[in-house]
């Protein structure tokens, strides 16, 4: 009999409780290539995340926790990170890197240290608290030198990419907000595909337009993205989840650094629960089945549903089961307030970091939940 799971987490992921910003970049000009100059928009307002309180839902109960990858392909295509795309003129390292305006050096930073897998979670060009800590992580793991071994690194931040057919193919649908409309939809995809295209390089989709003034993102078109193709960590001998510094950790058997990743978890009506758990599975595509029995925040209206698979699903493209009864570590719809909210006790990353962790974790896998 297919195990049961019941997730505490919110429906639309976007924010349980609470909200906040992060500050805008204040320079205009990008300079990561001798060949192009790209403008960053200086008026662009802060980054501001949804303070509404959405309802909560579980994974379909019919689906095993330890499935693979449904026959479908995945919303964020066959593997984790986009095809490679073209270099453009890569930057001499360390003084080229140093006489970056502030907001150049930022976006730098969050590209190459999303490739190092210290993710800072949806790549913007702003400073925040996301970056800090992934910067900080990195130094750490580099015995201090976290900034001087970036400026290093010659791996140009930004690559040329031309627009696939499939990238703009669709569907696209606006997705709904209440969980009865979502369930009427065959699968909930993405809205548009600049959005896609966000995902697909671990972006904003405002950083593509400022990145790419005047681009209609239609097939055939040449874009600059973010360079963010990764090469696989490896399996985790465990994952530590931290709520300290917000983060969710894959380590080695050494205890060395294979992937850290900014989460959201837990609020005060559903505190991050403490203590050594095991992943029981990982579940790619899920079904989500939308239970307000579970919440204390659930309206009464709300009734029973079972929501359809795709990036916009309540719980992302990967649902990771663990032992301690109705958690997991999930993906989300909403990757800008990954870091920034609550949450109904689960563990939430961006998409693209959900399916780096579940290639890296199975059955067994040690899930230590800390402070």
């Amino acid at each position: 009999m297919p195990r049961v799971i019941m997730i505490a987490v919110a429906a639309t992921l976007a924010a349980c409780v609470g909200g906040g910003s992060e500050p805008a970049a204040t320079s205009t000009t990008t300079s990561f290539t001798t060949t192009t100059s790209t403008t960053l928009s200086a008026t662009a307002p802060p980054e501001t995340v949804p303070s509404e309180v959405p309802s909560p839902g579980s994974p379909d109960p019919g689906a095993s926790a330890s499935a693979g990858p449904l026959a479908t392909a995945s919303p964020l295509g066959a593997t984790t990170s986009p095809p490679p795309a073209s270099p453009v003129a890569p930057p001499s390292p360390g003084a080229d890197a140093a006489t970056l305006s502030p907001a150049d050096r930022i976006l730098r930073q969050q590209v190459l240290l999303d490739r190092l897998h210290f993710s800072p979670g949806e790549i913007d060009g702003r400073d925040g608290a996301n970056t800090r800590l992934a910067l900080a992580a990195f130094a750490k793991s580099r015995g201090g030198a976290g900034t001087a071994a970036l400026d290093q690194d010659g791996t140009p931040a930004l690559v040329a990419y031309t627009i696939a057919p499939a990238d703009v193919a669709g569907p696209f649908t606006r997705v709904p907000v209440d969980m009865e409309e979502k369930a009427k939809l065959p699968a909930l995809g993405y809205a548009s595909a600049l959005e896609a295209l966000g995902e697909k390089f671990h972006s904003k989709p405002d950083l593509l337009r400022r990145l790419n003034p005047g681009a209609a993102f239609r097939a055939g078109e040449p874009i600059q993205v973010p360079n963010v193709t990764r090469t696989a960590p490896g399996k985790a001998a465990k994952v530590v989840v931290d709520q300290s510094d917000m983060s969710v950790t894959a380590l080695d058997p050494q205890g060395r650094v294979l992937g850290r990743y900014p989460a959201t978890m837990g609020s005060e009506h559903d505190p991050l629960p403490l203590g050594t758990w095991k992943v029981t599975g990982v579940q790619r595509n899920p079904t989500f089945f939308y239970n307000p029995d579970l919440f204390w925040d659930a309206k009464g209206e709300h009734a029973k549903a079972k929501i359809p698979p795709g990036p916009n699903n309540p719980v992302g493209v990967v649902w990771i089961d663990l032992s301690k009864e109705h958690y997991g570590i999930h993906g989300t719809p909403e990757p800008s307030t990954i870091g920034k909210t609550e949450s109904h006790g689960c563990i939430r990353v961006t998409n693209w970091d959900a399916l780096e962790l579940a290639d890296m974790v199975g059955p067994g896998t040690p899930a230590i939940l800390q402070e």
